[in-house]
Formats: structure tokens, C-alpha cells, sequence
């Protein structure tokens, strides 16, 4: 069932149209990477299906009984925000204000989803701690289960490994995948890293002078994606990952190994 529908959007800000005619759409469980040049609007089409700010034209459909305030946002963190001055717990609880509605407390229910949260990103030791003492690869999982209290439908992330080492960008990525597989969350994330984009997408979304959507294998094969994949310094080996890609859609990490040929 589709979760989430695009239809003729413009989004764009200062009264200038960045995206145009834009049309695609997210079903439940959908794993949906955001790819193109910098500048293309892709942070400016998120903050619109957000209802961060109004779309020029064009509308944002919901579907599958989910509602505004039931999507988990993960933004590009500030370095005010780096350096906010609260316990992890705090930070993690106040992604439940969606859910509180006018009530100025959080009950039980609320610590709870924060502890279920703070559990899943594996960071209930640090529940105590202060946000600005921890780690970028730390902060950021904090910000993640910030965004889980939010949601069980949906999750919105803006580049979440910007800035994080490989080893720590690795594990971003598994329990990222872990939240979409395991537990059935749909993810639509912004990403230049269009290897981690092909491994663990289910769809490509790529936004620029053109614009694309379809299957990550679509898009493998679409001009889009041939012309991206040479600008990163290489082409894509179609003949040889046909043979090798799963039903799912996804690529295996032997498939990842190869993919580039240079």
C-alpha cells in the first residue's frame, strides 16, 4: 500500500523553484535513497514532505493511515546542535512531543518509547550521559532514536553518516538497514554515497538536471545512473551484477566488491 505519494510537486524557498513536476510514490517497507548533485534540492524536498515548509505547486499524499506527525526526522545536525547541553535520555524523549499533543509532560508510555528506542540504537548505557560528550558516530544514534520515538511508519534521514568514520558509518548503515527490514520502518534517506545507496536501497530517487525513480536495478541500468556512476570514476558493470542480484532487489556485498569497473 502506498505510504506516500508525490504528485506534480515543486518545492523550492525565497520564492525560487528548485524541483519541478516531480512524481513518485513510497510503499510500506520501502527503502528509498535520495541521490543527485549538490544543490538539487534534495534537502529542500524533504523539509516540504515534512510540512517544514509549503510546496510551490503540486501535492503530498499520505496514505496507509499515516499522519504528519507520525514521521521520525533525522536532519543534518548543526554544530549548535553538537554542543547542546542535555542528558541523552532528554534528547531521545523529546521525540515524543508529536505524540503528547497539548499535554506539557511525557508519561510512561513515552519513557518507554524512549527506552525501547535508546535500546534498539544500543545506546542505553549512555542514557545519562550529556549529548555534547559523546562521540559524532554516538550523537548521531542518539538522533536516530530520537527520530524512532516519532514513528513506526516512517523515517526521514538527511545524510546520517555525514562526518562519521567508516567503521562508524558501517554500523550506522546496519541498524539503518535493521529498522527497515527487521522491524518494517519505510526509510526515505538523502545520500551521496551512492555505493551504500545501490547495496541497501530498494528504490532510487535521483534528483538534477534529469530526474529518475524506479528499482535500484532501474536505475543501474537508466541514463541517470550510468552518467552518475562515471562521475564517480568508474561505470557500472551491468552484464556482470544481472547474474548476481537478489530477488530483493538488494545488493549482496560480493555484488559491491565488483560493481565498479575501472
Amino acid at each position: 500500500m502506498m505510504q506516500l505519494t508525490c504528485q506534480n510537486l515543486c518545492v523550492g524557498y525565497d520564492g525560487r523553484t528548485v524541483l519541478a513536476d516531480l512524481n513518485f510514490s513510497v510503499s510500506a517497507g520501502d527503502y528509498l535513497c535520495i541521490v543527485g548533485e549538490n544543490g538539487s534540492g534534495k534537502s529542500t524536498l524533504m523539509k516540504t514532505i515534512l510540512g517544514l515548509q509549503p510546496p510551490c505547486s503540486g501535492k503530498i499524499l499520505t496514505g496507509s493511515g499515516l499522519r504528519q506527525n507520525e514521521i521520525g526526522y533525522l536532519p543534518q545536525q548543526t554544530t549548535i546542535q553538537m554542543d547542546f547541553p542535555a542528558s541523552v535520555s532528554e534528547i531521545v524523549r523529546s521525540g515524543c512531543q508529536g505524540r503528547c499533543g497539548w499535554h506539557p509532560f511525557y508519561g510512561r508510555k513515552e519513557r518507554q518509547l524512549a527506552a525501547n528506542a535508546m535500546e534498539k540504537m544500543q545506546i542505553t548505557a549512555l542514557a545519562q550521559r550529556c549529548y555534547r560528550e559523546l562521540s559524532g558516530g554516538q550523537q548521531q544514534r542518539v538522533l536516530l532514536a530520537r527520530a524512532l520515538c516519532a514513528t513506526e511508519k516512517l523515517l526521514l534521514l538527511d545524510e546520517p553518516v555525514s562526518g562519521l568514520d567508516p567503521k562508524v558509518t558501517a554500523q550506522m548503515y546496519d541498524l539503518i538497514e535493521s529498522l527497515n527490514r527487521k522491524d518494517g520502518i519505510t526509510v526515505i534517506m538523502i545520500s551521496h554515497d551512492i555505493e551504500a545507496a545501490l547495496r541497501y536501497a530498494t528504490h532510487i530517487l535521483h534528483i538534477g538536471s534529469t530526474t529518475f525513480f524506479g528499482t535500484t536495478a532501474q536505475y543501474l541500468q537508466s541514463p541517470q545512473g550510468q552518467l552518475f556512476a562515471a562521475q564517480k570514476g568508474g561505470t557500472v558493470s551491468l552484464a556482470r551484477w544481472q547474474k548476481s542480484l537478489p530477488f530483493t532487489g538488494r545488493f549482496p556485498l560480493s555484488v559491491m566488491r565488483w560493481r565498479w569497473e575501472y
